[in-house]
């Protein structure tokens, strides 16, 4: 959900004109998260139970991810430039919300899964929590992780000049997320040093790509470490090979639409990824029943698909509005739920009328409170990043 992908304008428009079908994806995936959380405390009877709407709204935003960001690397054609644009649309508000829950740990206890020891602190510094294991301050920052492993490799690719085949890459992760499901029941590293070395090899990796120094073997380090933790140390191997292999096939869809591939490897990869739990050892969760599952992958495609059969028609201004503010509503959503769940308690067996009322309450708390970070803290720490990235990329390399 970040679930933060390129803003599709820094892709391929200038920064004025926004692709406004992305951006209605986004506002359908932040919505499908936000009912997720919002419906399991206060409605759970509405909540669906053929499909997770979570899991739903992350692939649509994983989906997106991929499409736009191999592309928005490629244009801009410098690897420090995009890592410094990523830095500053990723890390100001993420750190912001981190800040907000521990000052609020006297009152709301940090989650259980997130380790009372220091490692934990390295593992948020990288934003790569779930594939070492380690769980985060608030819930929804798991996706983060996938997120920051396909820069890794994204960024890997480019360096060493490997535009094409991502269709292939897509379905080799699917192959992957098949054999790591059907072969392993957790991860072979675990404990806190899988945490401390990714760390190491990220600030040493992007301390070369920032400075211009070793540069292209630097990229390619930490898109190695990137495809190796999800199937080394992540919680559940296959789902993070599965999830990745999403993202690539965004990539390859958009190849695909620029007439450079082709949809088979689209249509693999689903298909590989939605049959991992069929025979899965590590699969005892509801939504990654087989039914459950499938559903939920066939709707997030077909949604995508739905989006790009519609990107020349003008699209709902409530949907693209929500989509330039996902990345607050995503990360901003539930520490405001896990307050208005502190204040009110269990909400499920309230009179209905009351439930309306706390839904409303909390999106009337939830909206305003995404816009007012996006504009406070996204949209000003964005435009440092591209000022910085410009000037970035005008320095000779070394």
């Amino acid at each position: 959900m970040s679930l933060a992908p390129a803003t599709p304008s820094e892709a391929i428009r200038p920064v004025t004109r926004r692709l406004a079908w992305l951006d209605a994806l986004r506002g359908v995936g932040a919505l499908a998260v936000v009912g997720e959380h919002l419906l399991t405390w206060s409605m759970p009877w509405l909540r669906p139970t053929q499909f997770n709407l979570g899991v739903y709204g992350v692939l649509v935003f994983f989906m997106v991810s991929g499409y736009i960001i191999p592309v928005s690397l490629e244009r801009g054609g410098d690897v420090r430039a995009f890592w410094i644009g990523r830095f500053f649309r990723l890390y100001p508000l993420y750190l912001a919300v981190l800040g907000l829950m521990l000052a609020l740990s006297w009152w709301i206890p940090v989650r259980q899964e997130v380790p009372r020891e220091p490692h934990a602190a390295a593992a948020h510094a990288t934003m790569l929590l779930d594939v070492v294991g380690v769980g985060g301050v608030v819930n929804t920052m798991w996706t983060l992780s996938y997120e920051m492993v396909f820069y890794l490799v994204v960024a890997a690719l480019f360096a060493i000049g490997a535009h094409a085949g991502r269709g292939l890459i897509a379905v080799a992760l699917g192959a992957a997320a098949l054999v790591a499901g059907v072969t392993m029941s957790s991860a072979p590293l675990s404990g806190a040093w899988p945490a401390w070395i990714s760390l190491g090899v990220f600030a040493a990796g992007m301390a070369c790509v920032l400075t211009g120094r070793l540069s292209t073997l630097a990229s390619c380090v930490l898109g190695v470490m990137g495809l190796a933790l999800p199937l080394l140390s992540s919680r559940v191997p296959w789902f993070g090979l599965a999830m990745l292999a999403v993202m690539f096939a965004g990539t390859a869809i958009h190849r695909w639409e620029r007439g450079s591939g082709s949809l088979w490897p689209v249509a693999l990869t689903l298909a590989a990824v939605a049959a991992v739990p069929i025979w899965a050892i590590s699969a005892g969760w509801w939504w990654v029943r087989p039914d459950v599952w499938i559903t939920t992958i066939a709707l997030a495609a077909a949604t995508f698909a739905g989006g790009m059969a519609l990107r020349a028609r003008r699209l709902p201004g409530p949907l693209t509005w929500l989509g330039g503010i996902s990345y607050s509503l995503y990360l901003t959503h539930l520490p405001i739920l896990l307050v208005m769940m502190e204040l009110l308690g269990e909400r499920r067996w309230s009179p209905l009328p009351h439930q309306l009322a706390t839904v409303a309450a909390a999106l009337l708390l939830i909206l305003p409170a995404s816009r007012l970070t996006h504009r406070l803290i996204e949209q000003p720490m964005q435009r440092l990043g591209r000022r910085l990235a410009r000037g970035s990329s005008s320095e000779p390399a070394r």
